[in-house]
C-alpha cells in the first residue's frame, strides 16, 4: 500500500469513515462506477466502505438497523462529554480552563457528526453523506490541533485564557478547519483537484492531503501532546502520580486505533455483519478524552474554585 493509499484499508477495515469520500469518487463517475462490486455494488444498501469484505449495510436493507451499536456508543459519549464540560466551567480559575473546554466543545461536535457518517444511515455517494463525512473530518483535525494547543498551553509559555493564547488557537483553528474540509470535498467532488485524489487514476483512491490531515496530522499530534505533558509534569511540576492519568489516556487512545484497524473485521465476521469494532474504538477514545480531563483536573487541584466542595 503506498502512502496515501486507501484501497486496502477501505475493503478491510469495516466502517472507515473516510471511505465515503472515494465512494462519491467513484459511483460519480460512469467509466469508474464498474469498479463498485459486491457489498458495494448497490449504493441503496451499500455499508461504509469500498468493495468491504464485510461491512454492516445500509439501515432498512434486509432488516439492518444499521450500525446500531456505534450510534449508541456515539449517543453516549455525547452524554459524558457534556458532563466533563459542565465539570470543566466550574473550576473557574484553573489553568487551562477555556483551552480544555475548547477542546472538548470540539470532541463533541465530532460525535453526532461520526453517527452519521459511519451510522450506515444514509445512502451511499449521496451527496448529504460527502458532506457530513467531509465536515467530520475537518472536525476532527481540528481536534487534534485543540489537543496540541492544551499541552503548548500547559507550558505557560503565554498565558492561557488570554487574547495571546486564544487568538492563535482561533485562528489556526479556522485554517485547519477550512483547509480539511475543502480538501474532503475536493476528493469526492472533484470540484478543483487541487488538493484532491493524489493521482491522475482516481480508481486508485489515493489522496496524499487527505491522509496527511486525517491520519498522519492526528498521529503527530497526539505523540506531542503526550510527549510535552509528561515533559510539564515530570520536570516542571515535579509530579508522578498526575502521570498515571496520562500513560492509561494514551493506552486508551492506541487500543481505540487497534480497535478500529484489527477488530474491526474480526467482530463484524463474527456477528454476521451486524457490529463491528467502531462502537469499541469509539468508547475508548471517550474512555481518552475522561482521562485526559482528570489528568488536567489532578495537576491544577490546588487552583482556586469558587466552590471548593465540588472536589
Amino acid at each position: 500500500m503506498s502512502f496515501g493509499d486507501y484501497s486496502d484499508i477501505c475493503s478491510s477495515v469495516p466502517s472507515y469513515t473516510w471511505c465515503n469520500l472515494f465512494y462519491r469518487q467513484l459511483s460519480a463517475n460512469s467509466n469508474l462506477s464498474s469498479l463498485l462490486t459486491g457489498l458495494s455494488a448497490n449504493s441503496t444498501s451499500a455499508p461504509v466502505g469500498i468493495n468491504p469484505s464485510c461491512g454492516i449495510e445500509r439501515v432498512g436493507n434486509d432488516g439492518s438497523v444499521g450500525n446500531i451499536a456505534n450510534i449508541v456508543a456515539c449517543a453516549l459519549s455525547m452524554a459524558v462529554v457534556v458532563g466533563l464540560i459542565l465539570l470543566t466551567e466550574r473550576r473557574k480559575a484553573a489553568v487551562g480552563r477555556v483551552e480544555l473546554r475548547n477542546m472538548l466543545v470540539l470532541y463533541f461536535l465530532t460525535l453526532p457528526f461520526q453517527l452519521m457518517a459511519n451510522g450506515s444511515l444514509l445512502i451511499q455517494g449521496s451527496t448529504g453523506l460527502v458532506v457530513l463525512t467531509a465536515i467530520h473530518a475537518a472536525l476532527v483535525s481540528t481536534l487534534f490541533w485543540a489537543l496540541l494547543a492544551n499541552a503548548l498551553v500547559s507550558t505557560q509559555v503565554v498565558e492561557d485564557g488570554t487574547m495571546a493564547s486564544l487568538a492563535p488557537f482561533f485562528i489556526l483553528s479556522a485554517l485547519i478547519f477550512g483547509g480539511t474540509l475543502y480538501i474532503s470535498l475536493d476528493v469526492a467532488l472533484g470540484i478543483t483537484q487541487l488538493l484532491g485524489p493524489s493521482s491522475s487514476d482516481p480508481g486508485q483512491l489515493l489522496s496524499i492531503p487527505l491522509f496527511v490531515m486525517t491520519s498522519l496530522w492526528p498521529a503527530l499530534s497526539a505523540f506531542l501532546y503526550f510527549a510535552i505533558m509528561l515533559y510539564v509534569i515530570l520536570n516542571m511540576l515535579k509530579e508522578g502520580r498526575p502521570t498515571l492519568y496520562y500513560v492509561l489516556a494514551g493506552v486508551a487512545f492506541v487500543l481505540s486505533q487497534l480497535a478500529w484497524f484489527l477488530l474491526g473485521k474480526v467482530i463484524c465476521d463474527g456477528s454476521g455483519s451486524k457490529v463491528d469494532g467502531s462502537f469499541i474504538a469509539t468508547i475508548l477514545e471517550t474512555a481518552t478524552v475522561g482521562l485526559l480531563f482528570l489528568g488536567w483536573k489532578s495537576i491544577t487541584e490546588g487552583a482556586w474554585d469558587d466552590d471548593s466542595t465540588y472536589y
